[in-house]
């Protein structure tokens, strides 16, 4: 669900795994869901999940259409952040490159 996301607006990467436990009584192989997403989306997630339960996923309209506006703006945020993230690396990049030759 990261590049296509979710009628909801929801992003993340899931994946499914398979393990196996050990017990006095013999091996049991279970399986478990692993989401990894953003902070911006975690608390998307958090509050569309608290929604779920009071509306038991039939939300109203608007809040159908806020839910997917607010997702997208974490999702742009997450974007934005990475892209200021990568400009402060090279800044610091050229920064050390510089640093080391005032030295010489």
């Amino acid at each position: 669900y990261i590049q296509n996301a979710k009628p909801s607006g929801y992003r993340s990467y899931h994946m499914v795994v398979a393990y196996t436990v050990y017990l006095p009584e013999g091996s049991k192989r279970l399986l478990a869901e692993i989401q990894i997403r953003t902070l911006a989306m975690n608390f998307w997630a958090t509050v569309e999940h608290t929604l779920n339960y009071k509306y038991q996923g039939a939300y109203p309209e608007d809040i159908s259409e806020r839910l997917k506006r607010t997702a997208e703006a974490a999702y742009q945020l997450d974007e934005e952040m990475s892209s200021i993230r990568n400009e402060v690396k090279e800044a610091q990049k050229i920064f050390t490159k510089n640093k080391g030759k005032e030295k010489s």
